[in-house]
This record gives structure tokens, C-alpha cells and sequence, in this order.
């Protein structure tokens, strides 16, 4: 696989933070290969690299598979997040600074990490998602536990025009006191989807105030969808 981290350093980090604060998401295209997305879906039948296996409907999460990943993390996984980290720790923080929250986040990821195992959160959270014809996922926020950072990422691994269709990322946000609004996203393959775990703030007349966010995926009308999730606070179970 290509160096992920030389990547990331070619990313102009002010404008993807600017993005992220004001909307909630961004869309870095071109993240991975042809050949990284080909070895990433290869690798969902291999099991030593797993913890845990979740059959969607079985729980009522919708229709699909999903894989948690085992620490130690595959060399990819772990470049992302300690890469990434970082640059989103400042978007978190003016976000709990703006809500008026009593909540700080370290800048290393090893730091969050140890609040995590203080608070008995000590497994991996990254995770590989496959969804066939008929496959979707219902709205939810991904926490695990009281420790969690408000961002997130997921990388796809297929092309939406040729290897499946519908199948789309969809968010709901949330506003106080009004109907819901959605986002309908269609990432091109390669492309990394950075957006906000659970809520964000938003600028009205009297100060900022809470736009609680969650996510999933529309139903696949055909193929197969396969996509790679990147969490970075540990989970309880």
C-alpha cells in the first residue's frame, strides 16, 4: 500500500478543519488506490485480523456485515489514526468550547486512549462494513462508552457508479425545536468521509447552540458496498 501518511501531509489541513467547523463533514478524494481498496476488501475474509464479527440484522442495525478490528491495528489503520488525530483535536475542542462544555481533548491519540482504559474502554473500534443487495444501515452514533472523540472517518473501498448502486451515506441533523434536515453523500471510491460522531455546534443570534448529528447508509439496490470505518476512541465490548 502506498504511504498514507505522506498523503495526509500533502493535505492542507487549515481549510479541511474551516470545513469541518462550519459544516460537520468533508470529503478528501483520492485517499487510497485501486490496489489499497482491492487488499482492504480481501482482507474482510480473513479473521485473524478480527475481533468480532456483527450480523446487522441479527441486532436490527439493518441488513450487512461488520468487523471490528483487533489491536494491534493492520499497519494502514494505525498510520490513519495517529496521523489524523491530531489535526482534528482542534476542531473538537472549539466545538466543546462554543457548547460551553467542560470537556478538553488531548493532542496525542495515546492520551485518549489512556481515559479510555481509566474508563474501562480498551477495545479497538475500526471497522470494515460489506453490505449486499437489499444491505443499509439505520441512523445511530458510534460512542461505546462515556469517552468518545465528536469526530470520525470512513474510507470506500468501491466505485458507486460501477460496483453498486444506491447505497448512499446519508446524516440527519437535528435542530432544536424544527424538523430534522438529511445529507445524501455518494463518495467516489478511495475517497475518506471526515464528519462528526454525535453533534455539533451552530451560530444562532443568542450564541451557539447544539445540532445533534447521527448517520448510516440507504438501502443498496445492487452489488456489493464495502467501506472502512476509522473511530478513534476505544469501546467497552
Amino acid at each position: 500500500m502506498k504511504t498514507i501518511s505522506k498523503y495526509l501531509d500533502t493535505i492542507i489541513w487549515k481549510n479541511v478543519q474551516k470545513t469541518l467547523y462550519e459544516q460537520g463533514y468533508v470529503i478528501l478524494e483520492n485517499v487510497l488506490d485501486n490496489q489499497d481498496c482491492r487488499s482492504l476488501i480481501e482482507a474482510f475474509d480473513e479473521p485473524e485480523h478480527y475481533r468480532k464479527t456483527v450480523e446487522m440484522e441479527r441486532y436490527r442495525f439493518g441488513a450487512g456485515t461488520y468487523k471490528y478490528f483487533s489491536y494491534p491495528l493492520p499497519g494502514l489503520l494505525e498510520s490513519i489514526r495517529e496521523k489524523m488525530y491530531p489535526k482534528l483535536v482542534p476542531v473538537a475542542n472549539q466545538w466543546m468550547k462554543d457548547l460551553r462544555l467542560d470537556v478538553s481533548f488531548p493532542s496525542k491519540l495515546s492520551e485518549l486512549h489512556h481515559r479510555c482504559k481509566l474508563n474501562g474502554q480498551s477495545l479497538a473500534t475500526p471497522l470494515i462494513l460489506k453490505y449486499g443487495k437489499g444491505g443499509y444501515n439505520t441512523l445511530h452514533q458510534d460512542l461505546y462508552g462515556e469517552i468518545y472523540f465528536p469526530l470520525q472517518a470512513v474510507l470506500f473501498l468501491n466505485d458507486p457508479e460501477t460496483d453498486y448502486s444506491g447505497g448512499e451515506f446519508v446524516m440527519t441533523q437535528q435542530v432544536p425545536r424544527a424538523q430534522s434536515k438529511a445529507i445524501v453523500l455518494r463518495p467516489k471510491k478511495g475517497s475518506m468521509l471526515i464528519f462528526t460522531t454525535n453533534f455539533k455546534p451552530m451560530k444562532g443570534k443568542k450564541g451557539h447552540y447544539r445540532v445533534n448529528m447521527k448517520h448510516g447508509v440507504s438501502e443498496v439496490s445492487s452489488g456489493e458496498r464495502h467501506t472502512l470505518g476509522i473511530i478513534f476512541h476505544d469501546a467497552t465490548s
